[in-house]
């Protein structure tokens, strides 16, 4: 399907770039000077404790390490607390997808530091009592020497099994509400281990104001968890008043959700962006599940689009008009203000044109709009789609099959989408879609010559 109606452009302008040059350089300073100064603090605080200079012995040797590993490992905890938090500030300075990506490696190293800082404990604590490693396992969860031991093993286990089930292999087993249950357990695992850093830590328990430190940096994190994941969101839920005012079946296990509410101008939102939203019925209210805005907010009203993927989505079908809603947002660098250059390609896979739909609505320039199923019947908001393109003067494309299939491996491969839009290599690219097909596609894009920076890619997938 292609249209190449030459419409009405609207008559908008141009949003002014969010993300000036000058003042992401500065912001992005300003976060890394934060970490690296209290990385900077944690380092001279197990240096002043004697870490270095008191080694005489394999075993201080080996504790010192534990001690390095364990201060930095928790100081990573913290991080990934404040990660967790979605920072309004810091998620439009770098992204949801490069905070993905932070948030995880974060993970990861955090995890890996406190098993290092078990280990060297375990081990050189064994080496300084003269006992085996199993004796002073006994020892230290049952001798009651060491505060804190059995809390810290159980915090220990806690952030294992988020790591676990974030392993992209696991993570497809696990439903998102299974998946989303074990990741609250993070922020047990982290408290837990304030009940055994603080009583024993060497470098705080001979330090007075080293343990204020380090206790402000964890009340600092509580606040900040506190404050933009408990009381923005019910202040924002008495301000805004949100509740379901329509439900409407798109296709075949795909529904749209208006959400109405007050002074919802207010709330900032562009095309292109997307909610953390939570319905407050009985089946629904723990769970949260961030979906993009699949209409251009227009003051009165806000637009969900969502495929059934999994329990929660396979059910929004059956939303009761008048559902109180909670939303948390907007977030997203995925919007027009990102846009360098004046033409523009916009390409979407499955569910992944509702935040391409809302752009479309309110784009200005030479766009081409690429929709990619694997089934004809699997595309939708075809009408709305004719209707917004031939407005727009854009030009629009239905990509149809299988790229499992001889036939469908050059859909949207380099020669391809010269073919849909020749001057490729001088359009912004805004790709949205699964993970599989955003690597993919990236690839391809590059391939035809268009620089990393005028790709901007929205990945439909959990943290």
């Amino acid at each position: 399907m292609s249209l190449t109606d030459a419409g009405p452009v609207l008559d908008q302008p141009r949003p002014a770039a969010v993300r000036r040059p000058l003042g992401r350089v500065l912001g992005l300073s300003i976060a890394w000077l934060l970490l690296l100064g209290n990385l900077g603090v944690v380092v001279w605080l197990w240096y002043h404790g004697g870490n270095v200079t008191h080694v005489r012995t394999t075993g201080d040797l080996l504790t010192s390490i534990a001690r390095i590993t364990g201060l930095v490992g928790s100081l990573l905890a913290l991080v990934q607390v404040v990660l967790l938090a979605r920072l309004p500030w810091l998620e439009r300075l770098v992204g949801f997808d490069r905070l993905t990506v932070w948030h995880r490696w974060n993970g990861h190293a955090c995890l890996d530091l406190i098993l290092a800082h078990v280990v060297f404990s375990v081990w050189g604590y064994s080496l300084l009592d003269k006992v085996t490693i199993p004796k002073e396992i006994s020892t230290m969860l049952g001798g009651g020497i060491y505060p804190g031991m059995i809390t810290a093993t159980v915090g220990t286990g806690l952030l294992i099994a988020v790591v676990v089930s974030s392993i992209v292999i696991v993570r497809r087993r696990l439903r998102y509400e299974t998946w989303y249950a074990v990741h609250l357990a993070v922020y047990a695992g982290i408290a837990l281990a304030w009940f055994h850093q603080i009583p024993t830590g060497n470098e705080f328990v001979v330090d007075r104001v080293a343990a204020d430190y380090w206790k402000s940096l964890y009340l600092a994190a509580l606040a900040v968890l506190i404050a933009f994941r408990v009381l923005v969101p019910v202040r924002n839920a008495f301000r805004y008043r949100l509740r379901v005012a329509e439900v409407t079946p798109e296709g075949p296990g795909v529904v749209s959700v208006r959400i109405t509410g007050r002074r919802l101008a207010r709330l900032g939102a562009t095309p292109g962006q997307f909610f953390v939203w939570r319905f407050l019925d009985r089946r629904r209210w723990w769970s949260a599940h961030p979906f993009s805005l699949s209409a251009a907010p227009d003051g009165q009203s806000l637009r969900i689009t969502v495929k059934a993927l999994g329990d929660h989505t396979s059910n929004l079908g059956s939303l009761a008009v008048g559902t109180r809603v909670v939303a948390e947002g907007p977030f997203g660098i995925f919007t027009e203000a990102s846009r360098r250059l004046d033409n523009a390609l916009l390409i979407a896979g499955g569910i992944g044109i509702t935040p391409i739909r809302a752009l479309l609505e309110t784009m200005r320039g030479d766009l081409v709009v690429l929709y990619r199923v694997v089934e004809a019947t699997d595309a939708i908001f075809r009408d709305e789609l004719e209707r917004l393109a031939a407005r727009a003067g854009a030009t629009l494309h239905l990509i149809v099959g299988d790229h499992t299939t001889p036939e469908g491996r050059r859909l949207l491969a380099p020669d391809h989408l010269r073919e849909l839009a020749p001057d490729l290599a001088e359009r912004e690219v805004f790709l949205c879609g699964p993970p599989p097909m955003i690597r993919a596609i990236s690839r391809a894009i590059r391939a035809a010559d268009v620089p990393s920076k005028h790709i901007h890619t929205e990945r439909f997938a959990l943290i």
